[in-house]
């Protein structure tokens, strides 16, 4: 019987001991969640990571950023109607749904980005790094965190607001909070941010593309315009003054890969040409018409046929720039070619806008030519995108000041950038009128800063959008047959995109935005 009972004993400390085994998830001899977090060197591995998905976001940013305003549109493909084609139209003719993919794809890059930042945090706090290595690190996720909600709460409104890595089932299913508290943590990251990061390095005018503490004031000024706090806004732009950021003498060089964070960079996606999957661009192979053969505009021979046509500068956009502005040439080009019955371009000459007239029996096609610049292969390009660059702050402080009645000081950030823009101080702004100036600097806003994915979110916050786009909707269908009546019924509900539908099949308390199907 003893030897039974020992027995026994054994085996149950035997099974206690695989049990133990089998639930140990955090292997010594591997990396894992358990054990990764610990170095510097690690974190700032976690901290690129999170970076990553603002490439993915700027895949689709475009199509809600510059094809939903006056700015771009499409080139209409009308033998394929597949998915791929229809939900991005439907985005500039605004007739999306809940189902649309692209518009999809903006909340869920978003939430990736803000993921990877809370694992982040949720374990620097217990590091043995030293405080700077800390204060820079965090700074820089509570940057990318606010940017990415940001991001969402001016798309969707008030969203889930996950502030803490999450760990299980019940975790990932929240409710959405209200708009005011998603602002609320904005600010609050945003100030965080500025508090913990250092200014830009520059070293022989360029700086790391990283966020730093003047992307996080640019960030947090913008939030306060939205918010229509001006002075707040105006004390922000004013301190990137003592950041060593300056406009680029050329317009052109701003966008140049030879330019790269540069000093007029507050901050950029970046991109890097080569085979290294998912670290290149493609912006101009997209932004080209469709065509076999694309030599002619990039120097390499490439089918674009399933990526091409999409973000084409509109007229309205084109005729925005006024006579002698060098924008103009910088931001916009003209492929020349003949289409076929299938509706794709074959290209004969790339030429300069200015005062372009088609060759007889051509066509001329306008396209994006800031992100067009030399590359070795063929859909693999080196161009960043930018999201802040100093004109954009210069612009914006002007608007801030003169909301505040201050006319006269709000024309010399104005004047600056115009003078850049037009070689001299011939075309300068004298007007110190509110509302006149209100207009000339959404204006210059407008051509500084065409296909930067600027335009939608400027004319939502300056109350212009149902206006604007109603009348360029209107006078789109009277160019275009393709556009049903249905199109370009723009009211407040059009102001937000709608919820992801997926997302709400999975988590019953997400409610969706008005105008779309509940």
């Amino acid at each position: 019987m003893n030897k039974i009972y020992v027995l026994i004993v054994l085996l149950a400390l035997t099974a206690l001991s695989c049990k133990k085994s089998f639930i140990e998830l955090a292997p010594e001899d591997q990396v894992s969640g358990a054990t990764f977090y610990k170095t510097e060197a690690q974190f700032r591995q976690a901290l690129a990571g999170a970076y990553v998905p603002l490439r993915d976001l700027l895949d689709n940013d475009f199509y809600t950023g510059e094809m939903r305003s006056d700015n771009t549109h499409y080139e209409f493909y009308q033998i394929n109607r597949g998915t791929a084609y229809t939900y991005r139209e439907n985005i500039a003719d605004f007739t999306d749904d809940p189902t649309n993919s692209y518009t999809n794809a903006i909340y869920f890059h978003c939430y990736t980005g803000i993921a990877r930042v809370n694992t982040i945090l949720g374990h620097i706090d217990g590091a043995s790094l030293s405080e700077t290595a800390k204060d820079d690190i965090a700074g820089q996720a509570k940057f990318l965190r606010a940017f990415n909600y940001f991001k969402l709460v001016r798309y969707f409104g008030g969203v889930p607001l996950f502030l803490e890595e999450v760990t299980t089932a019940d975790e990932a299913f929240l409710p959405r909070a209200t708009a005011e508290e998603v602002y609320a943590q904005i600010i609050a990251d945003a100030q965080d941010a500025i508090a913990r990061l250092e200014a830009p390095a520059f070293s022989n005018d360029q700086q790391p593309g990283q966020a730093t503490k003047g992307a996080a004031a640019m960030l947090l000024a913008e939030v306060y315009m939205t918010q229509k706090k001006y002075a707040e806004a105006e004390a922000l732009l004013l301190s990137l003054n003592g950041m060593g950021y300056d406009l680029l003498p050329d317009y052109a060089d701003v966008f140049s890969t030879a330019h790269k964070n540069s000093r007029e960079s507050i901050f950029e996606v970046q991109y890097m040409q080569g085979l290294q999957e998912g670290q290149q661009s493609n912006f101009i192979y997209r932004f080209i018409p469709r065509t076999s053969n694309t030599t002619v505009l990039t120097g390499l021979r490439y089918n674009n046929s399933s990526i091409g046509g999409w973000n084409t500068p509109t007229q309205d956009m084109i005729n925005a720039y006024e006579a002698g502005d060098t924008r103009l040439d910088a931001s916009i080009g003209m492929a020349e070619g003949t289409y076929n019955t299938s509706n794709m371009f074959t290209l004969s000459a790339n030429k300069s806008i200015i005062g372009y007239t088609p060759e007889p029996g051509k066509t001329g096609v306008p396209y994006i030519k800031k992100y067009l610049h030399p590359h070795t292969d063929p859909n693999n390009t080196d161009d960043n995108w930018p999201i802040y660059r100093y004109a954009d702050a210069l612009l914006l402080l002007a608007e801030a000041q003169n909301e505040q009645g201050k006319g006269g000081a709000a024309l010399a950030p104005l004047n600056r950038v115009r003078a850049r823009a037009f070689g001299n101080n011939d075309h300068d702004i004298v007007t110190t009128d509110q509302a006149a100036l209100r207009d000339i600097i959404a204006h210059e806003r407008r051509v500084e800063l065409a296909f930067e994915n600027h335009r939608w979110h400027d004319l939502v916050r300056t109350g212009k959008a149902i206006e604007v786009m109603n009348a360029y909707g209107a006078a789109l269908k009277q160019q275009y047959d393709y556009l049903s009546p249905s199109t370009y019924q723009v009211n407040a509900n059009r102001l937000l995109l709608p919820i992801p539908q997926s997302e709400r099949e999975l988590n019953p308390d997400l409610t969706q935005n008005d105008g779309y199907p509940q």
